[in-house]
């Protein structure tokens, strides 16, 4: 049974639908956590514009600075499709490279939401501020956390590499990991436009 990266599973690797089972568990893990990110979204908009005392959105979010931050983490999907097609090739050093690449970018986007959340308390926005401080915080940082395990999950992955423990006869179990980061992306890019672009 192929899949499109053109490897072919071993003999009960995979599902009467003809999906691996770690795609099969990916794809049910995602689309409950959909639901999850679905249900954080769906509150912070029913308390949109419900603050009775600031600070208000129009006074602490940096656009420009956020705008900087989503492209990061866009970019490290960019780097993961990379590595990704690296070890197709069985390019275990530009796996590796691009791998790292992913995990840096990573970092780096945290690194950006944690001076973003900290600028925030020091304006006075906090969890327990306003109706704006509550959901916020826990919309984007929920998916800060989701990052934040993505990157241990990739980072394993990479010390697995360097042990030999990863090959190109594992490329099954690294574009699992993919979808993974993919959607982590993706939701930024939702919560993006809700959050930040759409005006007050």
């Amino acid at each position: 049974m192929s899949h499109a990266t053109g490897h072919t599973l071993p003999a009960g690797e995979h599902t009467v639908t003809g999906i691996s089972h770690n795609r099969l568990l990916m794809w049910t893990f995602l689309a409950s956590d959909c639901m999850f990110f679905g249900s954080l979204i769906w509150v912070y908009f029913a308390y949109r514009g419900r603050y009775f005392e600031g600070p208000y959105p129009r006074e602490v979010l940096d656009i420009p600075y956020t705008s900087v931050s989503a492209a990061v983490l866009l970019l490290s999907s960019f780097a993961i499709v990379m590595a990704l097609t690296a070890l197709e090739r069985a390019d275990m050093r530009g796996f590796r490279g691009w791998l790292l690449g992913t995990i840096l970018l990573g970092a780096l986007f945290l690194g950006g939401q944690y001076y973003e959340f900290t600028t925030f308390y020091h304006e006075g926005l906090t969890l327990t501020s306003n109706l704006f401080g509550t959901t916020f915080f826990v919309l984007t940082g929920f998916h800060g956390t989701h990052v934040f395990i993505g990157i241990v999950w990739l980072l394993v992955q990479w010390l697995l590499s360097l042990f030999g423990k990863l090959t190109p006869a594992h490329v099954e179990r690294f574009f699992v990991t993919t979808l993974y980061w993919h959607f982590v992306d993706i939701v930024w890019i939702i919560i993006f436009m809700l959050v930040y672009l759409m005006p007050y």
